[in-house]
């Protein structure tokens, strides 16, 4: 995959957002109030807000480069309008519903920059009442579902093994390496997209992270979570609008992310039962949801 060559921003910031204006609006101002040392821009992208969101970034931040889509595109086609039109050196993904803090963008170049064979970081969120945000999970792999579909996990919360899906084990206090930070920041080198390509657009609203996380593992790179990149998450600002939508559209992601990377790879009965398990699990979720 090829991008623009001219960098004239060291740092690009690519925010995709959906009804989310005030949100939105607090993103902005706090990012051009703690802003990195060195040269950056800032994409949005709308995915067709009826809350006036476009308009707002169009007259309030007329420095940021605005992407107003006709139509709602997805989160993960979203991010690929912006990435395309990226210039910066390293490429942060950012949820609207978050704010910057003192020296945040500051750290996370600078942890990349002393750590040329880290691919991708996270950051460390706090909640707007100071609580620490789990925003670390392992990879979703056979044995792990299998774990929290036993009840295992929940048996044994602190157990490396059979809690290494949601890692409810993790210390927040401290850098170390991790499968897949929350999507709400993420920051990658533009060489590491280069060589593991875009998001994967079947993925338009979960798991796209997930996978982009996954190939990026694969590629040989490492990502870290990072606790001195901090930032404020109010937390599933959009996803919250369509909740019921969004439970079935994250375990369709994950169903896919199966098929992807291990209907070849598993045995067939194995494949059969966690897509099972998969399918149980959204109905169950579903049925508690309604009541």
């Amino acid at each position: 995959m090829q991008m623009q060559c001219e960098q004239r921003h060291v740092l690009s910031i690519c925010i995709v957002s959906w009804n989310t204006s005030e949100l939105l609006r607090a993103c902005l101002r706090s990012i051009f109030e703690y802003p990195p040392d060195e040269p950056f821009e800032v994409i949005v992208v709308d995915n067709a807000s009826r809350d006036g969101s476009a308009e707002m970034v169009r007259t309030e931040f007329p420095q940021v480069l605005l992407i107003a889509n006709s139509e709602n595109r997805g989160y993960a086609r979203g991010n690929n309008q912006a990435i395309e039109r990226a210039q910066g050196e390293f490429i942060l993904l950012l949820n609207p519903d978050t704010e910057m803090r003192p020296g945040t963008l500051r750290n996370a170049i600078c942890f990349l920059r002393e750590h040329p064979e880290v691919g991708a970081i996270g950051a460390k969120q706090v909640f707007p009442d100071g609580r620490v945000q789990p925003s670390v999970r392992g990879f979703p792999t056979p044995r792990n579902l299998l774990f929290e579909v036993l009840g295992l996990a929940r048996l044994f919360p602190r157990s490396r093994l059979f809690g290494a899906y949601r890692m409810r084990w993790f210390r927040y206090d401290r850098p170390m390496p991790v499968d897949q930070p929350m999507g709400t920041f993420l920051l990658v080198r533009r060489a590491v997209i280069e060589q593991v390509g875009l998001m994967d657009e079947a993925f338009p609203l979960f798991f796209n992270d997930v996978d982009w996380c996954y190939r990026i593992w694969q590629a040989g790179w490492s990502i870290w979570f990072v606790p001195q990149v901090e930032i404020l998450h109010h937390g599933g600002a959009s996803t919250k609008q369509v909740r019921r939508g969004a439970i079935c559209e994250s375990h369709r992601a994950l169903e896919q992310f199966y098929r992807k990377h291990y209907r070849s790879r598993l045995p067939l009965l194995l494949y059969a039962l966690i897509v099972g398990l998969i399918r149980f699990s959204k109905w169950v979720r579903l049925v508690w949801h309604s009541r």
